[in-house]
């Protein structure tokens, strides 16, 4: 029986030692790998950086002037049919003239400075897409390691478990036990066996939505993670927090909205202003009467109902704009003080897990399986410290999960690097 104890402890030992993780059967894929994949392969991200190239188009037509005119004309005198009285009228003529529109000083440079602004928004919105995937991207990855990490604790148990049954089993047989014990023992190892099936589907519902992430063929290779291990806050709240007004995606993108309806505010007034148009035009009255040269000059007041409409909707969304960036930023930075309490506290039960409640409840175990080994302890006590055990390895996973997952969102709302 005292080989039976020793080869259940030395199990378990292999199990708990370290928090161990199971040994991948490929090499694992780092995640700053996928993080550059995602940038460079991801349609989402694509789509959004053609539009905002197609956005810098639109300076260059918008600040053109406008396209110029070629007129023709041709003047019959006595008869509906062309070119009549020509030859015999100096009222018949053929003329050839151009004309050009010429918007007020300074309209066509505020419209390119407003089509400058919404180009450089769709691209802030560029970074805010791509911060958004990759952020999925990290939280996938992580609950990948995490639930790749908690398969190999499922596996190395259900064997602690075989042996405990083979145990309970002796016992049993020799009159030293229960036959509930065995079943017992046999239920739980049964509650293992689901588990690890369930991990396989919730890996494989990670990995297709990863892939998918990735823009890769859900037929290739499944992706192996790297280990899970805890990254120490090394960042106060207060630098988190300055780091959100300098770099977090969306609050840059609500700056260059600002910038934008500012700009469309001052193209709005200058609307206002009349526009002209300069015209030239030959006539030519078949040489044997003088001919007529023409020049015209035309001057197009705005309607001032117009104007002062667009311009208060200009204000208007010049106002909303300002008012969203305030609502973004207080969002965002209570997200973060949140996050960083949250990472913060993970830190702390980490390590009373590692200090306090590891060592303890496996000595706890180990204490209550040699005393069953010499009949001194009943079988489900065992059962029930191995599930205590069991119990805190998962809770210090998931505790390890939660604190990583918090520093990856952290990452995506300053742009600082913490893990």
């Amino acid at each position: 029986m005292n080989v039976v104890f020793w080869t259940a402890a030395l199990m378990l030992a292999s199990a708990f030692s370290a928090f161990g993780q199971e040994t991948a059967a490929s090499a694992p894929t780092p995640l700053s790998q996928l993080l550059a994949e995602v940038q460079a392969n991801n349609p989402q991200i694509s789509v959004a950086e053609h539009e905002a190239r197609a956005a810098r188009q639109v300076a260059p037509q918008v600040t053109t002037l406008p396209d110029p005119k070629f007129t023709y004309q041709q003047l019959s005198v006595g008869s509906p049919k062309p070119f009549a009285g020509y030859p015999n009228s100096d009222f018949a003529y053929l003329g050839v003239g151009a004309s050009q529109e010429l918007p007020y000083a300074g309209k066509l440079r505020l419209r390119g400075q407003v089509a400058d602004r919404d180009a450089d928004t769709k691209q802030a919105e560029v970074k805010v897409i791509g911060a958004g995937i990759a952020d999925a991207v990290k939280a996938d990855y992580l609950q990948l390691a995490y639930l790749q990490d908690t398969l190999g604790i499922f596996r190395q148990n259900e064997v602690v478990l075989d042996q405990l049954i083979q145990d309970a089993t002796a016992h049993y047989q020799v009159g030293q036990g229960m036959q509930q014990d065995v079943l017992e023992a046999q239920i739980k190892r049964t509650k293992i066996v689901h588990e690890i099936t369930m991990h396989h589907q919730q890996m494989g519902e990670l990995q297709a939505h990863l892939k998918g992430l990735l823009n890769r063929d859900q037929e290739s290779l499944d992706i192996v993670t790297e280990d899970l291990t805890e990254t120490p806050m090394k960042v106060a709240s207060d630098e988190l927090l300055v780091l959100v007004k300098k770099n977090n995606p969306q609050i840059q993108v609500d700056a260059k909205v600002i910038q934008k309806q500012d700009a469309q505010v001052a193209s709005a007034k200058r609307e206002g202003k009349p526009d002209f148009e300069l015209g030239y035009m030959y006539q030519n009255t078949d040489r044997k009467y003088r001919d007529y040269y023409m020049l015209t000059f035309d001057v197009r007041f705005p309607r001032k109902k117009r104007v002062d409409a667009e311009i208060a909707g200009a204000q208007e969304k010049l106002i909303a704009s300002r008012q969203t960036l305030d609502a973004h930023l207080a969002q965002q930075l209570a997200q973060v003080q949140q996050l960083y309490v949250e990472a913060s506290s993970d830190e702390e039960q980490l390590k009373e897990y590692r200090e306090g409640l590891a060592p303890q409840s496996d000595a706890a175990y180990r204490a209550t399986l040699s005393a069953y080994a010499s009949n001194k302890e009943q079988f489900t006590h065992v059962l029930s410290y191995f599930t205590d055990l069991l119990n805190l390895k998962f809770e210090y996973a998931r505790t390890l999960l939660d604190h990583e997952t918090a520093l990856a969102h952290l990452e995506s709302l300053t742009g600082a690097t913490l893990r």
